[in-house]
């Protein structure tokens, strides 16, 4: 019997390029060879495609592949660009269709959406460099709706690149500004201290429409005040799966999962990084393609309910050519 055709599109213009190369070769290593025909299709820095080492034109290149898994992370592979190119060349793909990636991937309109659906979130004010304000006004009016620490955040990057933690008010305009500067919109997010967790969704798995994988204690390294971009890059980080939640915390986590996976209209699996305080349960941000990568949480929720990373990514591609 033929082998499926599947091309694993990695690398890309982000600067999340290193981490996709590796969620990339974690899915062109789970693949069996006896079943599919793994094609490592490279994306550079610059965007260009390559097949087989060698530069080539990306509707020449998808002419061939049945089915693409998409492992570049942020940038053209979250913002829609990627996916109405698989759109075009008529090529069915495992995740996010184009308008829910992007929603998904812009912080600011993402947060619109999932408050609207109720979902309970960190308060922010968000920025652009359109705004008719200095940094010290813009922090003023932050701090007219609460107080610090703040977390500044680029409005459209993953794998918490970018953030800076402002203790006080005084060093908020400053981070303001070279978030601004750097990526041109900034999040000023409600500092929150609390636990963080992990949470995987998967469509149709396991007999269930929505499946949701055990919640995953995120264990940042010692005397670290958040989650930052360097911890994914070093795998760095502990995912304690399963955890010490308790069942109703577990449900918590569980339900807004759903809500966000639903009210951003995402397709086939997610991933949604919260945060529980002694109060409540806060989503921070859902990821449209979850990392492979080591040091990644979504492997080992996978492990914990005895699946692997070729059981998940055989179900996505059967999502996918449906």
């Amino acid at each position: 019997m033929a082998r499926m055709s599947v091309g694993v599109l990695r690398g890309g213009t982000s600067n999340e390029y290193e981490l996709s190369l590796k969620t990339g070769a974690a899915m062109l290593a789970a693949l069996p060879e006896e079943r599919y025909d793994t094609r490592d299709i490279f994306i550079d820095k610059r965007g260009y495609w390559h097949a087989r080492g060698t530069p080539a034109d990306s509707a020449r290149i998808l002419a061939q592949i049945d089915v693409v898994l998409n492992a570049l992370h942020g940038g053209v592979g979250e913002d829609g660009t990627v996916q109405r190119i698989l759109e075009r060349a008529g090529v069915p793909y495992a995740g996010a269709r184009s308008q829910s990636a992007a929603l998904t991937l812009n912080k600011i309109r993402a947060r619109e959406i999932l408050q609207k659906a109720g979902v309970r979130m960190p308060r922010a004010v968000s920025f652009t460099l359109g705004n008719a304000l200095t940094t010290g006004e813009m922090s003023s009016l932050v701090f007219s709706q609460f107080g610090p620490p703040y977390l500044v955040k680029p409005a459209q990057e993953g794998a918490s690149h970018g953030i800076r933690l402002a203790t006080s008010l005084l060093e908020l305009p400053d981070m303001l500004g070279d978030v601004l500067d750097a990526f041109g919109s900034a999040l000023v997010e409600q500092y929150l201290q609390g636990q963080e967790a992990s949470v995987g969704v998967i469509e149709d798995f396991r007999g269930e429409e929505l499946y949701v994988l055990p919640p995953a204690h995120v264990i940042t390294p010692p005397g670290a005040a958040f989650l930052g971009f360097s911890h994914h890059q070093e795998g760095s980080l502990r995912h304690n799966v399963p955890s010490s939640f308790s069942q109703g915390e577990k449900k918590a986590l569980a339900d807004a999962a759903r809500v966000a996976h639903r009210a951003l209209g995402l397709e086939h699996f997610s991933r949604a990084d919260m945060i529980l305080t002694p109060r409540a349960v806060y989503l921070l941000e859902v990821n449209a393609i979850p990392g492979l990568y080591p040091g990644a949480s979504f492997q080992p929720m996978l492990e914990s309910v005895g699946s692997s990373v070729q059981e998940f990514l055989e179900h996505a591609i059967r999502l996918a050519m449906r």
